[in-house]
């Protein structure tokens, strides 16, 4: 139509689309601004850190008494996967903090996100991507050594590092293994803390993580061997780490949020 300007204007970009220009070391940074929030008032987030050690321990107890120990190492790895939704007490006490509250532990584990049941319906996607990866362990388990009875932790760790087959397995599981992760890890990192601070649905929540993961890449990879690594370092000392490290990077991960949102 006459007078009308036909030029193709490029649409704006969404606050989510866009690369912050955070750096690597900026991970650190919020690491610091974790454990500030932390050592604030650092009696509730201890207390929350030996309840998520006590659920840890009876769950791999529960394993033990159910004779499933066969997935013991997948779910240490789902450990990872449900976090962020164990850490949504955490988040609330950075929340709090930041808006110069005094934080009560009961605010902490009677949390009410401003997005409500929409945590529930994100933790439960979170929980049945940790039975599937639960099950492909248990497929990848019967490729390598057949539909034999499991002999059990104590014999299968020497099988597994000490054996070209289980070196073989240990590759092939790690590689599926960390597929999951990364998707756990985009959809999860920003959706819970998001889902507690502003009121939206839980897909909308999981797509704006992953968009803020992807258009963050450099400094997101930086967080996520971090996080990785204190996890671990919490899993070797039987646990009792995670006490400790636990409340850090829930603190923390509500620091990148703020960060890159």
């Amino acid at each position: 139509m006459p007078g009308t300007d036909l030029t193709e204007q490029p649409a704006p970009l969404l606050k989510h689309d866009r690369d912050k220009g955070l750096a690597p070391a900026d991970a650190m940074l919020w690491l610091r601004s974790g454990w500030a929030d932390l050592v604030e008032q650092p009696g509730v987030s201890i207390i929350y850190g030996c309840g998520v050690f006590m659920l840890s321990v009876l769950t791999i107890a529960g394993l033990f008494f159910l004779a499933m120990d066969y997935l013991l190492l997948p779910a240490m790895a789902g450990f990872i996967v449900v976090g962020p939704l164990l850490a949504l007490g955490l988040y609330q006490k950075s929340r709090l903090l930041e808006a110069r509250q005094t934080v009560a532990l009961s605010e902490m584990v009677f949390v009410k996100p401003l997005s409500g049941a929409q945590v529930l319906f994100t933790g439960v996607i979170l929980c049945g991507l940790v039975l599937l990866w639960m099950r492909a362990a248990v497929i990848i388990y019967a490729l390598f050594f057949g539909l034999h009875p499991f002999a059990g932790i104590d014999e299968f760790i020497p099988t597994l590092f000490l054996t070209w087959t289980g070196w073989a397995m240990l590759f092939v599981g790690s590689c599926i293994g960390a597929l999951f992760a990364a998707f756990s890890f985009a959809i999860s990192t920003f959706s819970i803390p998001m889902l507690l601070d502003e009121k939206t649905d839980a897909f909308t929540a999981m797509g704006t993580s992953i968009s803020l993961v992807w258009n963050n890449l450099p400094v997101m990879i930086a967080w996520g061997c971090l996080v990785l690594g204190l996890t671990l370092l919490g899993l070797a000392t039987a646990m009792i780490g995670l006490i400790v490290v636990f409340p850090l990077l829930g603190h923390a991960t509500w620091h990148a949020y703020k960060a890159i949102r």
